[in-house]
């Protein structure tokens, strides 16, 4: 009898130890398995990985996804907000049907959350890093990695709003390097008519993309129509709007996106024969990245100094404050436009134009027209709500009205803003224009005669 014991016994650490082995490898976790702080499950292809793991300078232990490499870098977090204590923990299925992490005391401290219950459910670690919880009778779709995103942006992640499967992603920055739980920055797609990338912090504007013209974002001078094969923005206009992504070469190099803890969207790359990831973009790249860095009314040039001047036809709302380098208070028109004009009786008659400013980064919230380029501006001029408006080819007609913020100088690419101004600015502009060059021509004047005397 003490024998038939210890043989059942034996026989059950045996499964026990056939299962951690096979589970090791494997890329399947199905209902009473357990997946223990040491193993792992390994996508087929082996590019990515689900284990637990400890930030540096950390004993806290928590479970992640993982590229499968010499540097593994974590693109999602299950416990981002309740990190084990110890080593103890374990990743499981319960009998529910939710994937779970229990802790020592066998307590659940993150679940997929799904209702109703299912009463048998498997979860794969799929090729692409998406880790899949499904019904494995229907092969349902019950809870994905992919919809429940943390600071990284994987090709053919959905980043953004998708009312088809109501769901809507954002990046959530870590709150530090070494703490895995929600940061202060933020990053989406803003649905609107033009859709543009936002980051924000704590809820604010921190930086924009530029509206989409089908091909890239504009408001990146960087991005070309090949930056990537397989750029995808979806946008309904009735509240579905997600970008994604794919590339190829996949054998020979990776790369992904990622939103770090201290607000900057990066794009990492690990190329053949590397074992380090290399960040190859990033965004803010400079001061004038910063939304609003100048204010309303302003435009921010980071070839300049200062950085921040007004628009042509404004002037600094508070000249002591913008002397200090404080922009914040932004600009104001010098001279009222014509509708402002003729309700208040000064000087009827005279109509608006617009100086046309080269290589800009749009204002924010601009509004899409179905005008055709040969009537963008004057269907501006007729609308006296209208203060600004620019065409591009992949988006259309633009407008804008209220004000203008966010405006950039680039040295290359971006759009021809054109700026609507009063009738008097025209002189101006030319009188500014003529001194400029008559200094100009002073000076090398001067210049030769010390060459020729």
């Amino acid at each position: 009898m003490m024998l038939s014991s210890t043989k059942i016994i034996l026989r059950r650490a045996i499964l026990v130890l056939v299962f951690h082995i096979a589970n090791a490898s494997s890329n399947t976790l199905s209902v009473n398995q357990f997946l223990q702080d040491s193993e792992t499950l390994v996508s087929n292809n082996n590019r990515f990985k689900l284990g637990f793991f400890s930030p540096a300078n950390s004993t806290k232990r928590y479970v992640g996804i993982m590229f499968n490499t010499q540097s593994p870098s974590v693109i999602w977090v299950a416990n981002r907000d309740k990190p084990l204590q110890d080593s103890s923990g374990r990743v499981t299925i319960s009998e529910d049907g939710n994937l779970v992490v229990l802790n020592a005391q066998n307590k659940s401290i993150w679940s997929s959350n799904i209702s109703p219950a299912v009463r048998n459910s498997t979860a794969q670690l799929s090729d692409n890093g998406n880790l899949v919880l499904q019904d494995i009778s229907s092969r349902r779709v019950l809870w994905e990695s992919f919809s429940d995103l943390s600071d990284s942006f994987l090709q053919h992640m959905k980043l953004g709003t998708d009312k088809s499967i109501n769901t809507t992603n954002l990046l959530k920055s870590w709150k530090s390097p070494v703490d895995p739980s929600d940061g202060s920055f933020s990053a989406g797609i803003r649905p609107e008519t033009i859709p543009q990338i936002f980051l924000w912090k704590n809820g604010l504007p921190h930086w924009r993309s530029g509206p989409w013209n089908k091909q890239v974002f504009i408001g990146v001078p960087e991005m070309t129509s090949f930056y990537f094969s397989g750029f995808e923005l979806v946008n309904d206009n009735t509240g579905t709007a997600y970008f994604s992504y794919s590339y190829a070469d996949q054998g020979v190099h990776m790369l992904y996106l990622v939103l770090n803890s201290t607000g900057f969207l990066q794009q990492k790359d690990l190329y053949a024969g590397k074992n380090e990831w290399e960040v190859t973009w990033a965004s803010p790249a400079n001061e004038c990245d910063f939304y609003g860095k100048c204010g309303l009314f302003g435009s921010c040039d980071p070839n300049s100094s200062p950085i921040c001047s007004c628009l042509q036809g404004f002037k600094p709302k508070n000249q002591e404050e913008w002397g200090k380098g404080n922009w914040t208070n932004g600009c104001i028109r010098k001279t009222v436009l014509e509708n402002e004009r003729n309700n208040s009786g000064i000087e009827q008659g005279t109509q608006d134009w617009f100086l046309k400013l080269q290589s800009m980064k749009v204002p924010d919230s601009a509004v899409w027209v179905p005008s055709v380029k040969e009537d963008c501006e004057s269907d501006c001029l007729r609308n006296s709500s209208c203060i600004a408006y620019s065409y591009y080819i992949g988006i259309g007609c633009m407008h804008w009205e209220g004000s203008l913020i966010d405006v950039q100088k680039f040295s290359n690419g971006g759009a021809d803003l054109f700026l609507r101004l009063a009738y008097t600015e025209q002189g101006e502009i030319a009188r500014g224009a003529r001194n400029c060059c008559e200094k100009a021509f002073t000076v090398f004047q001067s210049g030769a005669r010390g060459v020729y005397e």
